[in-house]
């Protein structure tokens, strides 16, 4: 004997359906919160003006030839790893978080070329977007790299 479809169970269907997709929204959006550090510019169609001449600076510093490595010491402080780069090259550096709390830290770094640099004072725990820029005369190197 077949039971019938009551009141009962067309609440149960509504309410499984209904918490998937609000299982999958809040999913879907901590991915999406977790996983995005770029950045927002306040007009797409004026940054998109800009594009062809990123492209012809990006070209003239993959031309340097400079390798640049950056990492994160145990302490928290920043240690900038340099081949093929120019005594007198100046280092410079901004950390910013990518989420939540806004918060941007200049970083000071000590140390040449030929042994590295590292920043005077550490960066306190967390995710950090570094942007890092090398200047040597005319040539400019910049990047911008994740540190956990």
């Amino acid at each position: 004997m077949k039971k019938p479809f009551t009141g009962r169970h067309m609440t149960m269907v509504m309410i499984g359906g209904f918490g998937i997709v609000i299982a999958v929204n809040f999913f879907m959006a901590t991915l999406a919160t977790g996983g995005f550090s770029g950045v927002v510019v306040k007009n797409s169609y004026v940054a998109s003006q800009d594009f062809n001449g990123w492209l012809d600076q990006a070209e003239a510093q993959e031309a340097l030839g400079w390798k640049i490595a950056t990492s994160r010491t145990g302490d928290g402080t920043v240690r900038v790893a340099m081949q093929e780069v120019p005594e007198d090259i100046v280092l410079t550096a901004i950390a910013r978080r990518p989420l939540g709390e806004p918060e941007r830290r200049d970083i000071t770094f000590v140390g040449s070329p030929a042994t590295g640099f590292q920043s005077v004072e550490p960066l306190p725990d967390g995710r950090w977007l570094l942007r890092l820029s090398a200047i040597a005369g005319k040539h400019q190197w910049r990047s911008e790299s994740e540190l956990q």
